[in-house]
């Protein structure tokens, strides 16, 4: 029987790339972009007006740097903590953003059972650099497209089990080619095979949850009780291998909203599905709808024995409109 042997979640938004100062790159989308806030759009100055207040005080270059630093340090942990426990294989559940599916096929959850599974440095054109989307060194991108193995053994049991337990999951075992046209993993993935494994990757099964787009998300319930079933399915594998599961996104953003990331982080620390799954679903949407993929983890590592630490989290404001985002780190041990 395989096991569970570490949990793990992680932010994963541009700006853990960019240095401070260019986070102001991010600020100009900001401007022009609608942004979700408790269940309603505003657009920037709504914001403003709607929050009622300004930011100035969190966006100094001091406390900027001071959390961009506190990030990667957190990141370095996660790396050291993952490298540490080496498990022999590792799922990984993250949101896709029209990278790999769109709407003409959107499934609510796939899992990926190809034998290997290919990254490439992402494809920036000149809107995105002006915006602040484009690798980075810090980013730590592979040269050119490579090669990863995955574990389509496991992938397929996942697949297998989660049909048994009434999920009806899609699956893939090669990656359409996405709105880049590369056919390669996203941004929700890449980023624990570039800064978690060093572009070392271990054997793995991704999962991607539709986590933006309506009207098929899962709620937040279903993805707690996804994790539940992925960890029955894990534990049903009739093998002796160690495994992780990591979770990549969140918490809140574009709009930074601590009281909501501080109740998620407590819901997580006390393994409280209620409190989880109990808020309004309306404010899961945009870029804070990825604390979906954490609530898998959670839900996997449940009734396990293993306990959540939270490494660090910074609210890692970039606007005077409270911008930015929440960003965590976690695990479980």
């Amino acid at each position: 029987m395989a096991k569970i042997v570490l949990g793990i979640g992680t932010s994963h938004s541009p700006v853990l790339q960019l240095t401070p100062p260019e986070w102001d790159l991010r600020v100009a989308a900001d401007r022009q972009n609608t942004h979700w806030y408790r269940g309603n759009t505003y657009s920037f100055d709504e914001l403003i007006e709607a929050r009622g207040q300004l930011f100035y005080d969190e966006i100094t270059p001091e406390k900027k740097q001071a959390r961009f630093d506190a990030c990667q340090r957190a990141i370095g942990h996660l790396a050291a903590t993952l490298e540490r426990v080496s498990p022999d294989v590792c799922v990984i559940v993250g949101d896709d953003q029209h990278e790999s599916f769109n709407d003409d096929n959107m499934p609510a959850i796939s899992v990926y059972w190809g034998a290997t599974i290919d990254d490439a440095p992402r494809v920036a054109d000149e809107r995105s650099r002006a915006f602040g989307i484009y690798d980075t060194p810090i980013g730590n991108p592979p040269p050119g497209r490579v090669t990863h193995q995955t574990d389509a053994v496991l992938g397929r049991h996942i697949i297998e089990s989660s049909m048994q337990q009434g999920f009806d999951v899609a699956h893939s075992t090669k990656l359409p080619p996405g709105r880049h046209g590369q056919g390669t993993i996203g941004h929700a993935v890449n980023f624990v095979y570039r800064r978690l494994m060093d572009n070392q990757v271990i054997p793995n099964v991704p999962i991607l949850i539709n986590t933006y787009f309506p009207p098929n998300q899962p709620t937040m319930k279903r993805c707690f009780q996804f994790g539940r079933a992925l960890r029955q399915a894990i534990e049903s594998w009739d093998t002796d291998k160690r495994v992780a599961v990591i979770a990549s996104g969140g918490l809140t953003h574009f709009v930074v909203e601590e009281d909501l990331d501080n109740a998620v982080i407590d819901g997580l620390r006390t393994n409280d599905e209620a409190k989880l799954t109990s808020m309004p679903e309306s404010y899961f949407n945009s870029g804070t709808s990825e604390i979906r993929n954490w609530l898998v983890v959670a839900g996997a590592v449940a009734d396990d024995g293993l306990n959540m630490s939270l490494v660090d989290y910074q609210p890692c404001y970039r606007s005077e409109a409270g911008t930015g985002f929440g960003s965590c780190f976690a695990e479980w041990l």
